[in-house]
């Protein structure tokens, strides 16, 4: 009879960590993710000193924006789906920097080119904070009314590219 007692505890055990390995290798997304929520209403500055904010959206249609660095591998390495979204959707695809120089910013643009409509500022990283970034690269799609409706986190792919090309699609710029 103790035999028993002692397996009880060892399948529960063994229970669990088949259910924390299928957590790992397939997380589902939070409700962090999920949720509606508002673009930050602040303003970032542009390299000419204008202001720029994505709340509502600058084009009254909805944007993505992608937020990157100079010494960010993957985000040189996403690069070429950034310039595809842009040349798909003209007008609809900004850039913000991310705890980088303006001239570290330039001469990486200066390197692969410049997909972005246009480009704002975030030296400190609290406009990448108040996105909900947790490392760059991550893009989000932004509907006209200032609501992200999209957070992709990590370097883009084709799948991502399509996704956030449907959402840039449904609401074009007016």
């Amino acid at each position: 009879m103790k035999r028993w007692l002692a397996i009880v505890p060892v399948g529960a055990l063994a229970i669990f960590g088949v259910v924390a390995a299928g957590q790992l290798i397939n997380p589902e997304k939070g409700d962090f993710e999920r949720r509606l929520r508002d673009a930050p209403g602040i303003a970032f500055q542009t390299p000419d000193g204008d202001p720029l904010t994505f709340s509502p959206s600058p084009t009254g249609g909805n944007i993505a924006v992608n937020l990157f660095a100079s010494w960010c591998a993957p985000c040189e390495a996403e690069h070429k789906y950034i310039a595809e979204l842009s040349e798909a959707y003209p007008d609809q695809v900004y850039g913000i920097l991310y705890k980088d120089t303006l001239e570290n910013g330039q001469e990486f643009l200066a390197r692969l080119g410049n997909p972005y409509t246009q480009i704002a500022l975030d030296p400190d990283g609290q406009g990448g904070l108040e996105f909900g970034l947790t490392g760059v690269p991550e893009t989000f799609v932004i509907s006209p009314e200032g609501k992200i409706l999209d957070h992709v986190q990590g370097q883009l792919d084709q799948t991502s590219v399509k996704k956030i090309g449907e959402a840039l699609k449904s609401a074009p710029p007016t």
